[in-house]
């Protein structure tokens, strides 16, 4: 039986960027899906840019009051009619035979909750594709963790990220968090006894932020977030998650050991580290320019969440205070 989905999308402003995802869905080569956009109380009209689309899409529009991305997707979750949930971000755009391409590989690979990989379009600006490269590089803790071999314990990110309904229930959806709700999710579908996949033909096109401190401010708050999930999920905590604060604080110990003993070991190593990510990304991106922008972003989303993780971690574990006392905005009371 062919599976049947609904897509939901929870926005605040990003009127433009809903167009462009809109414009993608209509082109989709399998049209048998409904879209379920849930307005996170924006501050400029949504509606009229929805109607645009309501000849084209079987599309419901509902307007609530601000609470956040996980719980908004829950609020249209629950008003979804189809057996699979598909989540994308509202800055996404789609292939056009994202549809289709799902539907096969949930008759294909077995699984409760599956997601697929990201990536920068052609017509993003050069920031925008440095930001992607940074996200998605081998070199740094972005980009698609798993692959075919390991589907059982891929983590499906919202952009990108389908779930039985049914089983999306059973776990109670996205939980309170504001940031790091999606790992969450995924490691309660886990300890819950169910499974996740990584499907390699569905990758989207994510516009991420579009200059370095906005990007910036994004990943500390990653960082930020590892640290609770950490704590709501003890079996599933790895080693590489503290990486990136290793990274900076090494850093800061090659300069101190420059400037106090008059060596450069340590520097080095960063050196080699710049010369390859520079080469790898100009390999991927075959851009000087977006190369050089690639390099700035892979330390500033090195060192942002390197920083946060390492204050999140202190405040947690060394100063005992819970998470909704030391990250308030990381929380929406239910």
């Amino acid at each position: 039986m062919n599976p049947t989905i609904s897509i939901v999308v929870a926005i605040f402003n990003r009127r433009d960027e809903l167009f462009e995802l809109l414009t993608s869905l209509t082109a989709q080569t399998d049209r048998a899906f409904e879209i379920i956009i849930v307005d996170d109380g924006s501050m400029i009209d949504l509606k009229p840019t929805v109607e645009n689309f309501s000849g084209f899409l079987k599309i419901k529009y509902f307007r609530k009051d601000n609470s956040g991305p996980g719980l908004s997707r829950n609020y249209g979750a629950r008003r979804a009619e189809n057996e699979w949930l598909v989540f994308v971000d509202s800055d996404v755009i789609v292939e056009k035979d994202y549809i289709e391409n799902i539907k096969k590989d949930i008759l294909e690979i077995p699984c409760d909750a599956f997601g697929g990989a990201d990536k920068a379009h052609k017509g993003f600006n050069l920031m925008q594709k440095a930001i992607s490269y940074s996200m998605t590089s081998v070199f740094t803790t972005g980009g698609i963790r798993g692959s075919k071999k390991a589907v059982s314990k891929f983590q499906p990110r919202s952009f990108n990220m389908g779930v039985k309904k049914e089983v999306f229930e059973k776990v109670g959806g996205f939980s309170e968090m504001r940031i790091g709700e999606d790992p969450d999710l995924s490691m309660t579908l886990w300890e819950n006894g169910f499974t996740t996949a990584f499907f390699d033909d569905i990758a989207i096109y994510h516009k991420r932020r579009v200059d370095f401190g906005k990007f910036s401010r994004q990943v500390y708050q990653f960082g930020c977030a590892r640290p609770i999930l950490n704590q709501r999920h003890p079996d599933y905590v790895k080693i590489s998650f503290a990486f990136p604060t290793l990274f900076l604080i090494g850093y800061i110990m090659g300069f101190v050991e420059y400037f106090i003993l008059g060596k450069g070991v340590i520097l080095a190593f960063y050196g080699l580290y710049t010369f390859m990510v520079f080469f790898h990304a100009l390999w991927v991106t075959k851009n000087i320019s977006i190369t050089g922008m690639a390099v700035i972003s892979t330390y500033i989303q090195m060192f942002s969440y390197g920083y946060g993780f390492l204050k999140s971690w202190v405040l947690l574990n060394i100063l005992r205070m819970k998470p909704e006392e030391a990250f308030p905005n990381h929380f929406h009371k239910i």
